[in-house]
């Protein structure tokens, strides 16, 4: 993908959906929908660029923020997802109980509505038909039941040597993967971190170029460690082996930019580079016209995103979004 600065993110977006209406090929998939596929596609962005939250149509990114701290808390049960209004995962969950032969025995009548409304009110049902096996929450933060927690050795790896090629998080559990509703499509990101020049770092802290600052480089080196200027930038990569491009990718790219953001907010380095790997790059057949409704879109200026605190090791954070502006959203049905 072309790095040039003035394609914005949902120019590049765009470029994707065009490029799988030119040259998709039609292919079968396990929800009998049929997609139009390509394989092999890297998306990146640069995160000084603005936040990477679509404007071609609107993105919920409260819905965002709410799954990632289901993944970060090591959550694989949709009840915390459906308490706090987000329903994404709803018909996998329901899927499962709605399966005549899947144990414990159990009356599967209930329409996904009122699956969903006795997984609020019902603790012990939602103990049974709101889990969804090992999926990504739990391999993040407790690997094979082993105590394995990746994201904590990644803060410390992060802290303690950064430009180790070791910084990464896995999903793809094989020997789990029978285990879960639905095995990773997401199934793993790498850090990355660089050391900051002097003038990087004092871009930080001013937008005017340093002249000597009356304190000489020693001098202004010191004050930038005494107000805690980042040293380091930091980017993420994620790797994906299957993309739901009209539903799925918006939503991962921002949420792997939060994710970004907070990691970088824990260990004090700069958002750097966002990059996404894909692997089967597909429109869904009942997503087609949406996709070209999009591409009749023009975009508006990304919003920024700020993390105002963050404690990642309990998969709690708070951030700002300002200035979001967007078209109305794309309704479009889910494949599950």
């Amino acid at each position: 993908m072309d790095l040039d600065k003035d394609f914005t993110i949902d120019e590049r977006y765009q470029e994707l959906l065009q490029t799988i209406l030119d040259f998709g090929k039609d292919k079968k998939d396990r929800t009998g929908t049929g997609t139009k596929s390509i394989f092999g596609y890297t998306i990146r962005w640069d995160m000084s660029q603005g936040f990477p939250l679509l404007t071609t149509k609107r993105m919920p990114m409260k819905t965002i923020a709410t799954e990632l701290k289901w993944f970060l808390k090591g959550d694989t049960n949709i009840k915390y997802l459906v308490d706090n209004n987000c329903n994404i995962w709803n018909g996998d969950a329901y899927k499962r109980y709605a399966d005549i032969e899947c144990n414990p025995p159990h009356d599967h009548s209930l329409s996904q509505k009122e699956f969903v409304d006795k997984i609020k009110t019902d603790d012990g049902f939602a103990k049974v038909w709101g889990e969804l096996g090992p999926i990504y929450g739990k391999q993040w933060r407790d690997w094979d039941e082993i105590g394995e927690d990746q994201i904590i050795n990644l803060i410390n790896d992060l802290k303690t040597n950064p430009d180790s090629r070791r910084l990464m998080v896995n999903a793809w559990n094989v020997g789990e993967l029978d285990q879960m509703t639905l095995p990773p499509c997401h199934y793993g990101f790498q850090i990355y971190t660089k050391e900051l020049s002097f003038h990087e770092r004092w871009a930080l802290y001013s937008d005017k170029p340093y002249d000597g600052n009356g304190l000489g480089m020693i001098n202004t080196l010191d004050f930038m460690d005494d107000n805690e200027i980042p040293t380091r930038s930091i980017s993420l990569m994620w790797n994906q082996r299957s993309v739901d491009t009209f539903l799925g990718l918006p939503f991962n790219i921002a949420s792997y930019a939060l994710l970004l953001k907070i990691i970088a907010h824990e260990v004090n380095m700069v958002p750097d580079q966002l990059i996404g790997n894909l692997g089967d790059v597909h429109l869904y057949k009942n997503h087609i016209e949406q996709a070209k409704e999009q591409l009749e879109r023009d975009p508006i200026m990304l919003p920024e995103l700020n993390i105002v605190a963050s404690d990642i090791l309990s998969g709690e954070f708070a951030y700002e979004l300002l200035d979001y502006e967007s078209h109305k959203s794309i309704k479009a049905p889910l494949s599950n």
